[in-house]
């Protein structure tokens, strides 16, 4: 059943993240720039983001990095949000993600 305007998402719990799965989603460089968008301005919409891709592409993007546990996306009225893991990520992988942003 869908309530309000999209269908829910699933997220994985943190436990079952697998480290290749977050090496994989944030080896894509403009899944990064979503990641450091999100680390220095917070929780942002889906459609806020600015990049040069189209918006299939985008929402291809925001699954990769949903399903690899590294963001989780809620909906707020209208908009569907973005909001990193990071601190959950941070227990399960200490250092990984920002070590993967500093290198690329």
């Amino acid at each position: 059943m869908t309530i309000g305007r999209w269908a829910p998402v699933a997220h994985p719990d943190v436990e079952s993240v697998v480290v290749d799965d977050v090496l994989r989603a944030l080896a894509d460089p403009t899944r990064r720039q979503i990641v450091r968008l999100l680390l220095a301005e917070g929780d942002r919409a889906c459609g806020t983001f600015g990049l040069p891709v189209a918006a299939s592409t985008l929402s291809h993007h925001f699954a990769t990095l949903r399903k690899a546990g590294i963001l989780r996306q809620y909906d707020d009225g209208r908009q569907r949000m973005n909001t990193l893991r990071l601190d959950e990520l941070e227990n399960r992988f200490p250092g990984l993600v920002r070590v993967v942003l500093d290198a690329g």
